[in-house]
């Protein structure tokens, strides 16, 4: 459980399109292992992290790899189904402030249903606890299911936060309106309330956080290098997606989607464009579901990976290399083919490697190392 070591995972080049020259080998070490379900995974300093569990536990990983117990102070999790204690990420001035974001799946003060929440806490000097937790957002309403709650975190530029949310499966309608949280991309304050200048303050019937709406259920999300936001979809039996969430965009679902109902049979007039909605930068048909998200920017995996943006499957138990052009998705090739794992979630570390979790019950935290 505390030990370094590689696993034989090579890296395949799925698209004959890349030239010889863009080809290159990758394996992985096993940083950590022994996680139930992790699912997101932040940068403390001192090659330590914090990884959250979906039963509802954070933890400490030391640079050696040792999984410490888990931490004191958080609130209630409504943990079930695709809910849980998911997300994680450090502020900005996480040296100097020790603050942290999580999101969570949050039951109701009274009677039934939960929804995503988003909370900011400060790690203990110790790193045993949290402390000084506050609710900064809690989506509404809430309803009594176990699926959809989107769940990821970015903080902009501004000190800002974005937070994805799933449209919860049964109110997949709630999407293309303004009265509620449910599929859709807000943004809030450090602190709490909505951001000032988002789109849609002010105007009646609509809630004052939203960023973007018509989605589905994002689960990754990242900052570009450009400061710019996007973020990865589940779509249904089809259609998942990759797009770049901007201010007041409707994104479109349930009313246009490249996948149709599980089973078979189309979703609405089952078409894939309207006047007035953005289409995907990316589309996966069939789906891979779409997990962690992650820009490389470090120069440790070559010129050729630079700007590339890297996107896990749950589904194929890959990791996917889009890369792009501008805003346009051009290539993608399919690395780790014999992982054989659920990638959960994807990040750059501040030592430039990048970092995989796996979704399972025993679960590992990997680093990503470049070919020779």
């Amino acid at each position: 459980m505390t030990r370094l070591f590689a696993l034989p995972l090579v890296a395949v080049l799925s698209l004959g399109s890349l030239p010889p020259a863009v080809a290159q080998a990758a394996t992985t070490e096993v940083v950590a292992s022994g996680l139930q379900n992790p699912w997101g995974v932040a940068f403390i300093g001192d090659g330590r992290m914090l990884v959250t569990e979906r039963p509802g536990r954070m933890r400490v990983v030391g640079a050696d790899g040792r999984v410490g117990q888990p931490l004191g102070g958080l609130p209630p999790v409504e943990a079930g189904g695709q809910g849980g204690l998911l997300d994680v990420i450090t502020d900005r001035e996480f040296a100097s402030n020790r603050t942290v974001y999580f999101c969570y799946s949050e039951p109701a003060a009274s009677g039934g249903g939960n929804s995503t929440a988003l909370a900011s806490a400060k790690l203990s000097s110790d790193a045993a606890r949290l402390e000084e937790v506050k609710v900064i957002f809690s989506q509404a309403p809430k309803v009594s299911s176990r699926s959809h709650f989107g769940c990821r975190i970015v903080q902009a530029t501004d000190g800002s936060l974005f937070l994805t949310l799933g449209d919860r499966f049964s109110r997949m309608n709630d999407a293309q309106t303004l009265d509620n949280h449910h599929g859709k991309v807000v943004r809030v304050r450090a602190t709490g309330g909505a951001h000032p200048d988002n789109p849609f303050v002010g105007r009646a019937g609509a809630l004052p956080e939203i960023w973007s709406f018509g989605h589905r259920n994002l689960q990754g999300a990242a900052l570009a290098p450009d400061g710019g936001l996007w973020t990865s979809e589940h779509g249904p039996q089809g259609g998942d997606e990759i797009n770049r969430p901007q201010a007041g965009k409707n994104h479109g679902w349930p009313v246009i989607t490249f996948g149709e109902n599980y089973g078979g049979g189309a979703i609405g007039e089952g078409i894939t464009r309207k006047p007035g909605m953005e289409q995907p930068l990316h589309q996966w048909t069939p789906s891979i579901a779409p997990s962690g998200l992650a820009f490389v920017t470090s120069e440790r995996y070559g010129k050729a990976w630079q700007g590339s943006l890297l996107a896990g499957s749950l589904k194929f138990r890959y990791l996917s290399r889009l890369v792009i052009e501008g805003e346009r998705v051009v290539r993608e090739e399919k690395l780790l083919p014999d992982l054989n794992q659920r990638v959960r979630d994807v990040r750059q570390g501040p030592d430039g490697f990048i970092y995989l979790l796996t979704d399972d019950r025993n679960g590992q935290l990997l680093r990503l190392l470049p070919g020779r």
